[in-house]
């Protein structure tokens, strides 16, 4: 029989059934794989729709948040109905031309870097709860501050609300899962448009990140695209790696 004042939130304290525990690094590594794959096929941003908004999302976010962190303005985040997005930045020309090339690789490696923190707050529920907090309130947040299409300002702060809704009535062990997932989306969001991070042209928009990186870096795009890609991977099997370490 519990004590009177024990357990009032059964739901925000119930570990994950054995079954699920075992099976969570199974699946979280089957809906990487299958993520990139999708995203290779045509129809494959429509079956992932949340979650390719969501990569626009983190990528967008990676090139203006590293903007601020140099000192520059963060202008504005559009997000399109097709999964597209571009960010509208600009730094002083001092920072020329480190500066645009550490902006450029944000986009692409700003995600994997903040999916890996997603993954690593799994270790422990108090971080876990509030890293999605923290999550969706940025959602909201940019929102508010950078967001400025209509597409946008309706699909970014739907993400925000449903990942608050986790952070706050979801039971323990799947807010353990929703935060690794989330972090897997975030690393492999790099593949978003894998044919974009192995070109140099970014249609009307002029150079790609990695063609950005070629101009300010000098070795060519498809290094850097290459380079990008395989470190995103490191990363998350890195970070999987740790959070399922046995203690």
């Amino acid at each position: 029989m519990r004590e009177p004042g024990k357990d009032l939130h059964p739901h925000l304290t119930t570990e994950a059934p054995p079954a699920v525990e075992r099976m969570g690094l199974t699946w979280l590594i089957t809906a990487a794989i299958a993520t990139i794959v999708l995203w290779q096929i045509p129809s494959g941003d429509y079956i992932l729709y949340p979650f390719s908004i969501l990569a626009t999302w983190f990528h967008e976010m990676g090139h203006g948040l590293m903007a601020l962190l140099l000192g520059g303005k963060f202008h504005q985040l559009q997000i399109f109905s097709n999964g597209s997005g571009v960010a509208s930045y600009s730094i002083s020309r001092a920072l020329w031309p480190i500066g645009p090339a550490v902006i450029a690789a944000a986009g692409p490696m700003g995600p994997p870097l903040a999916g890996a923190g997603l993954i690593l707050a799994s270790r422990s529920f108090s971080i876990t709860s509030l890293s999605l907090k923290i999550l969706g309130g940025v959602l909201l947040l940019s929102t508010l501050l950078w967001v400025r299409s209509w597409f946008g300002l309706l699909a970014v702060p739907i993400l925000g609300i449903i990942i608050l809704g986790f952070a706050l009535k979801a039971p323990q062990w799947m807010q353990e899962f929703a935060i690794q997932f989330l972090g897997v989306q975030a690393c492999v969001s790099t593949y978003h448009q894998i044919n974009y991070l192995f070109s140099y042209n970014a249609g009307p928009l002029g150079l790609s990140d990695t063609g950005q990186m070629q101009k300010y870096l000098l070795l060519p795009y498809w290094f850097w695209g290459g380079l990008m890609a395989i470190a995103s991977l490191v990363i998350l099997a890195q970070s999987l790696r740790i959070a399922y370490r046995s203690e």
